[in-house]
């Protein structure tokens, strides 16, 4: 490519959410600036990939494969791929170039110097492709992006710093990045791409939201309810100890009907007088939930249920028996406990998806 040819490239570019910005392998002739949104590198490995960090607004991408010695030789050393839509500025390396040759010579020692020092890093891609192939109870050479201890050790951390340093914003908890880096990687050595990655399922379920500083950078979390890490980091230290059958499992669709009950509200709880769900055995539970505008709303969409889809509420005690009554159908519920259980069905569903996606196959 010509030098002209090169510099051309430079500009502003918009990717939408899951495209490519470049592939492990790639020739390197640019770099980028992220303008607005999150960009994800990755490892592929197998069907699945292995994540090395996520960035955001104002960080830099491909910029050390200037450096690289033989420069005819550059390689792009991982994937990148858009999480959001993206916002980023395209710099050649032409033009970037001519910006080094303009440096005092003892700035450009300094560059170089730093350079250097953060080649070191790749030896954390090796270490990480090393972890690829351990198995850890699954199929041979399976890959698990976050295993429970480190969901836990995230949880644990994030409760603590918010807890100590939370100011109320917004009635919110607002912590700010820096002060989070502080104990995750200085303190307690959490890679930032899992803790990041944490932090975009809690804002996904909407529980944390990511605001610009004075900087107009976003590296200022907010939480909205502390609790909820409390409860669900005890229900995943529960759920370590116990054997693999007996783990808390709620199927997608069982999810999707126990979001829609809570939408609809408790004013579907009825109380009915003189049931008996059998001659020998009594309710389970004092309130029986009216789940047929549930089934009519799945119905409308073209989406079966059937007894078996609420299976994995009741293994769980959530719910009790299915009953027709005068041809409306009505579960037995706990309704409060089926409140309290969503936020961690929701977070512990979405790790596993998180954990799928990443592996390139069912875990």
């Amino acid at each position: 490519m010509t030098t002209t040819a090169a510099a051309s490239k430079s500009g502003i570019r918009t990717l939408k959410a899951g495209e490519i910005l470049f592939n492990e392998g790639d020739f390197a002739d640019s770099l980028f600036i992220i303008q607005k949104g999150q960009v994800r590198l990755y490892k592929p490995k197998g069907k699945g990939f292995i994540e090395l960090a996520m960035l955001r607004t104002g960080e830099v991408i491909g910029e050390m494969a200037y450096f690289d010695e033989d420069g005819s030789g550059r390689k792009r050393s991982c994937s990148a791929s858009a999480v959001t839509t993206v916002e980023i500025i395209e710099i050649s390396f032409a033009a970037f170039g001519k910006t080094m040759q303009s440096l005092n010579p003892w700035f450009k020692t300094i560059i170089n110097t730093l350079v250097t020092r953060l080649r070191k890093t790749n030896f954390r891609v090796k270490e990480l492709e090393d972890n690829a192939a351990v198995n850890y109870g699954k199929a041979a050479g399976s890959y698990e992006f976050m295993k429970p201890i480190e969901v836990m050790r995230v949880l644990g951390t994030l409760f603590l710093v918010y807890k100590a340093h939370g100011e109320i914003k917004s009635q919110a908890l607002s912590v700010h990045k820096r002060t989070l880096t502080l104990y995750t990687n200085d303190m307690y050595q959490i890679m930032e791409v899992k803790l990041e990655s944490i932090v975009n399922l809690l804002v996904q379920m909407g529980l944390m939201e990511v605001q610009d500083d004075e900087d107009k950078l976003p590296q200022v979390y907010l939480l909205r309810n502390v609790e909820i890490l409390r409860q669900i980091f005890i229900y995943y230290n529960s759920e370590r100890h116990l054997a693999d059958e007996k783990k808390m499992k709620i199927s997608d669709k069982c999810e999707m009907i126990i979001a829609k009950i809570l939408d609809k509200g408790n004013s579907l709880l009825k109380d009915i007088p003189n049931l008996r769900i059998s001659e020998d055995a009594p309710p389970k539970f004092t309130k029986m939930y009216d789940l047929t505008p549930v089934i009519d709303d799945f119905r409308s969409k073209n989406v079966t249920l059937s007894p078996s889809s609420l299976e994995d509420g009741k293994n769980v005690g959530l719910f009790g028996e299915l009953i027709i009554i005068e041809g409306k159908n009505f579960i037995e519920m706990d309704y409060s406990k089926v409140q309290k259980m969503y936020p961690i069905i929701r977070f512990m569903n979405a790790v596993r998806k998180m954990n799928q996606e990443k592996s390139g196959g069912e875990l």
